[in-house]
């Protein structure tokens, strides 16, 4: 007589999808879902999880619930601590004792109600402008905290001290700026600003109360004592006197250098900058041989103020265009002599007052500069690397153009 017997081996796995997730109700802060439990695979479901995505959400994430814990034989849960007047999106997870288990399908997608805003504003600042301006800036809140429709905000302002607020509405929802404009705004004034929000549902919260101060003046009067000397073809050094500044009404941000030559229209000046209380300047890439008119303003954050009366100055000869030829070369050791012929300057070019001689090891970047009055000079370099020379003009309108490359090869 035989027997036979049958081994069942049953593979426990986590738990599989659950299905049909059905949002019942849904409040501005709040959601009743409910599901149908999924395959347990031989392990009864522990728990679920309820979890979320929203266009501003990174991926799919747990939320609260109550319960808090969602037993195993539970299909139904509320999701609380959910944001007013955001689109959101639902899947449950359920779980065993061998793992969790794949989520299940994604709810249709369901708007919270709107509700009053709970966030202001956050970096409340302002300042700078144009003559009777207050300027108030903030940080826009973000769109999933505007809890509703029709957000804006509400810019409270009033001058320190005062007991009254002016109140003024900005009704877009992506504005970061307000400027009062009234002629009655005195200049660089202290001013307690706070921003609060809105949205169809009515008023939220203020950010706390700042100060800030109301536009500069633009500087009444003009930098004096205005003058201009040459210092080369392309350069001139121009120099003033600080203006005079009352504290009450601004301070002074820097200065503008306004040039323009005997051949232009000052409506086609151009303009360098000069920050700070500094009072000198150089202004570059001027032309040679140039007669130029200068004038001198300086600015605040408002504005800028009157110009001084023109100076005018001259460039001085360019440097000559030819550069020094026939450069011959000498070594012995680690000395090397140099010998070049003279540059003899044109009638329109400036005089050369000397030579300057750039040499560098082939294999590094720093240049070496040696100045002489000579056609000829005598370098000490050492005799195991390649030295790369070069040698131009140097006179009253500036440095020349430099020679060819000559290339001293390596002596040992």
């Amino acid at each position: 007589m035989t027997s036979s017997h049958v081994l069942l081996v049953l593979h426990t796995v986590p738990p599989g999808p659950p299905g049909g997730v059905i949002m019942e109700e849904i409040t501005d802060t709040t959601a009743q879902l409910s599901w149908s439990p999924g395959i347990d695979n031989h392990s009864p479901i522990s728990m679920y999880t309820v979890q979320a995505r929203t266009p501003f959400s990174v991926g799919w994430q747990a939320l609260k619930t109550v319960p808090d814990i969602i037993g195993g034989d539970a299909v139904t849960a509320t999701v609380i601590d959910l944001s007013p007047w955001v689109e959101y999106e639902f899947r449950v997870v359920a779980s065993n004792s061998i793992g969790i288990g794949e989520p299940s399908l994604p709810s249709e997608k369901s708007r919270t109600e709107e509700a009053l805003p709970e966030v202001g504003p956050a970096n409340v600042s302002g300042g700078d402008g144009s003559r009777s301006e207050l300027v108030i800036t903030w940080e826009p809140v973000p769109e999933e905290l505007q809890n509703g429709e029709g957000f804006g905000y509400v810019v409270a302002f009033r001058p320190a001290g005062a007991t009254s607020w002016m109140k003024a509405a900005v009704t877009s929802a992506d504005a970061s700026r307000y400027v009062f404009r009234n002629e009655s705004v005195p200049p660089f004034s202290p001013y307690e600003v706070k921003v609060g929000v809105y949205n169809n549902q009515g008023e939220g919260p203020y950010s706390s109360v700042i100060t800030v101060f109301s536009a500069e003046e633009e500087p009444t009067v003009a930098p004096f004592n205005v003058s201009a000397r040459s210092l080369s073809a392309s350069e001139v050094q121009v120099f003033w006197e600080a203006i005079p500044w009352e504290t009450n009404k601004g301070k002074v941000r820097g200065y503008e250098i306004w040039y323009w030559t005997d051949d232009e229209n000052e409506d086609v000046a151009s303009k360098m900058t000069s920050k700070g209380n500094h009072t000198t300047t150089k202004v570059t890439g001027l032309k040679g041989s140039t007669f130029y008119y200068m004038v001198v303003t300086a600015y605040s954050s408002a504005g800028t103020g009157p110009a001084s009366p023109p100076v005018n100055v001259t460039t001085k000869k360019p440097p000559p265009s030819q550069a020094p030829g026939k450069i011959r070369w000498e070594s012995a050791s680690s000395r090397v002599v140099l010998n070049w012929d003279h540059v003899k300057a044109m009638e329109n070019e400036s005089e050369v007052t000397g030579y300057k001689v750039l040499y560098r090891n082939n294999r590094q970047s720093r240049t070496k500069v040696i100045e002489t009055n000579n056609t000829s000079v005598e370098l000490l370099l050492p005799d195991d690397a390649e030295y790369i020379i070069e040698v131009k003009t140097f006179s009253d309108g500036g440095d020349g153009i430099s020679s060819p490359q000559i290339r001293i090869p390596r002596m040992s």
